[in-house]
């Protein structure tokens, strides 16, 4: 399943979360290395989800806008 991930770009690194599971962070120096400790995070929190018999959520639709700035 491909799941949005958002980063943030902050002072001294990066971070990113996935909408689609609350809670589910990572953050490292680079971009790169945030993306894949967030793919290893993801993995990991699906994998617990479906050892607990949750279920796992379907992607979210991201829809981008256009604002006037």
């Amino acid at each position: 399943m491909r799941y949005t991930v958002i980063i943030e770009h902050g002072i001294e690194n990066f971070s990113a979360y996935a909408p689609d599971f609350p809670g589910c962070v990572a953050a490292a120096d680079t971009e790169a290395e945030t993306l894949q400790l967030m793919k290893e995070a993801l993995a990991l929190h699906i994998e617990d989800m479906r050892q607990r018999g949750e279920p796992v959520p379907q992607p979210c639709q991201v829809r981008e806008i256009e604002v006037a700035a």
